[in-house]
């Protein structure tokens, strides 16, 4: 039997794809608080350590391991590492943005293929290969995170928006497939500037607007994946939308 590494209780895992950002470690950390063992994944492991440390001292376990989400041996090898050395993955969270704008009159097709293979294709390999662990046990919590770009596509963000709508259509049909076999699909829109480093060095006046709960906490943002994750099965949420009060639609 597989065991959480601290106490030698029956390991539970949530593994989040992409969580180094902010975003990212909220949710890792919002479920290491719930007993899970937060398995995290990057390019680098050593990007990760500092998020591993901090779960631990904050009294949760956490693992960092170093994966390629477009290679398809490398995530089922990540898999593979967690279901037999931590324990089920019982929710799985896609992470990985690649918001990276561009005119479409300069647009390469290297950029705009390198957009759509990490933020959707990506998304495909990794939820495919945790939906198969997932199927086997008739359980599970699968959650990817969106943009305001999957719902409609803005100027110089045309690769972008691709991707998202790529990976909320993909979402949408596993939630269908899915659904019936108790796995919970969920696509989180997030509309809306976010509290980290980049928005505070870059935008510093929309920065600004978190003095009056202008722009997302990444706290509150974990808060609603976990929400999700618990749903009662009578009750699920496929899209949830997250925005600032005073965000326009």
């Amino acid at each position: 039997m597989k065991t959480n590494l601290r106490d030698g209780e029956p390991g539970k895992a949530a593994l989040i794809v992409g969580a180094g950002d902010a975003t990212g470690s909220a949710i890792a950390r919002r479920f290491a608080r719930e007993g899970y063992v937060a398995c995290l994944a990057r390019r680098s492991a050593d990007q990760l350590q500092p998020l591993v440390d901090a779960i631990r001292t904050e009294g949760g376990e956490a693992r960092g391991f170093a994966a390629d989400a477009r290679k398809e041996d490398q995530v089922a090898e990540l898999i593979d590492t967690i279901e037999s050395e931590v324990g089920p993955i019982e929710a799985f969270v896609f992470n990985i943005g690649a918001n990276v704008p561009c005119g479409i009159l300069d647009e390469t097709p290297r950029k705009f293929f390198k957009i759509w293979e990490m933020a959707c294709f990506a998304g495909f390999l990794s939820s495919q290969a945790a939906a198969r662990r997932m199927a086997a046990r008739q359980r599970g919590t699968i959650l990817f995170t969106g943009a305001t770009a999957a719902l409609r596509g803005a100027a110089n963000f045309a690769a972008f928006a691709m991707a998202k709508h790529g990976l909320r259509a993909l979402a949408q049909s596993m939630a269908r497939e899915l659904g019936p076999m108790n796995i919970h699909v969920a696509h989180v829109v997030i509309d809306g500037a976010i509290d980290t480093a980049f928005i505070r060095d870059n935008f510093p006046d929309r920065y600004a607007e978190r003095e009056r709960d202008g722009i997302l906490a990444p706290d509150h943002i974990a808060d609603a994946y976990w929400y999700l994750h618990t749903q009662p099965r009578d009750a699920w949420t496929f899209e949830l939308d997250l925005r600032p009060w005073i965000e326009r639609w």
